[in-house]
């Protein structure tokens, strides 16, 4: 029976720390991207891509703020649906092409997807999902004062602007997704998905947010009733004690494992913390089924219950 997966890409599978923040550079490095996944793919999984675009959508809003004496600024909720578009159009470029030189002509299409929030969501009152590049503190507090930004030092790396993350409801085009599901690879809820609310009368309204793209896959794995839901991101398997002489790497977590750790603090509110949560909340919702997270470069091996951090519900 074919294994149905859900991937979640980390921004390291977008763009390298090592390269400069470019359209050009990011698509060598979704390049090297695609031949893992057109490898996951040549062993007959099947699946759709979630990716995320935390950089590439404070880019574009950098982009549209510094050009608004020549061209009005564009919404936040737009800027994202511009993101799912060009990086998606680089994942289905690289992908088709990864897969052909496999001998595997099978589609590849990129789906502009809002995902619902709900505007009473106490996060909304709480930002803390990082968008866009690094600053010094200085630059912070200008940043703050002028644009009233909210800006938040991350992990001794500088500091970023972060906006709300509401917890993703419900999948607009899942019907789609679904449609889709039997006759190519779909690249979905980009960056989480393009937020939106929905009003009593069903119009939706795009909201300034970024959705957690590991609980978008997430909600997007239990609605396509996934097999598993592989998170990929920099570390080969998750750590307890992380960065201290005592780190512990994690192989085989239970439901309850997982939860006390993170209830301990074990994990990073803005990096590993959201995947485990998104991993604990598809097995609790699937106790037969598993979550995965460890690094692009070791997800066959993941996938063959070799290494990665396998959550299950016992």
């Amino acid at each position: 029976m074919t294994e149905r997966l859900v991937i979640a890409l980390g921004g390291n599978a977008l763009q390298s720390k090592d390269s400069a923040p470019t359209a050009e550079a990011q698509l060598e490095v979704v390049r090297r991207t695609a031949q893992h996944i057109a490898e996951i793919s040549r062993r007959g999984y099947e699946m759709a891509v979630v990716h995320g675009n935390g950089p590439q959508v404070g880019r574009i809003l950098l982009a549209s703020e510094t050009a608004k004496d020549t061209v009005p600024v564009m919404p936040f909720d737009v800027c994202g649906a511009m993101s799912q578009g060009y990086i998606g159009y680089h994942i289905q470029q690289a992908l088709k092409y990864a897969l052909s030189i496999r001998g595997r002509n099978y589609p590849v299409v990129t789906l502009a997807t809002q995902v619902v929030v709900d505007e009473r969501d106490p996060a909304f009152q709480n930002p803390t999902k990082p968008i866009g590049g690094f600053c010094t503190e200085e630059e912070a507090k200008r940043l703050e004062q002028e644009k009233g930004y909210v800006m938040r030092e991350d992990a001794g790396r500088g500091w970023r602007r972060v906006v709300a993350s509401p917890v993703p409801r419900r999948i607009v085009e899942i019907d789609a997704v679904r449609l889709l599901w039997d006759h190519a690879i779909v690249i979905t809820c980009g960056g989480g998905g393009i937020p939106v609310v929905e009003h009593p009368d069903g119009t939706l309204e795009g909201v300034a947010a970024v959705i957690d793209k590991d609980l978008a896959a997430e909600l997007l794995a239990e609605q396509v009733q996934a097999d598993a839901l592989l998170i990929l991101t920099e570390v080969e398997k998750v750590a307890i004690h992380f960065g201290k002489p005592n780190q512990q790497d994690l192989g085989q977590l239970s439901l309850a494992e997982a939860a006390r750790y993170a209830a301990e603090g074990q994990f990073g509110v803005g990096s590993m913390l959201p995947k485990v949560e998104a991993a604990m909340r598809f097995v609790r919702a699937n106790p037969g089924k598993r979550a995965i997270i460890t690094s692009l470069d070791k997800a066959l091996d993941a996938l063959d219950g070799k290494t990665g951090t396998v959550i299950t519900f016992a």
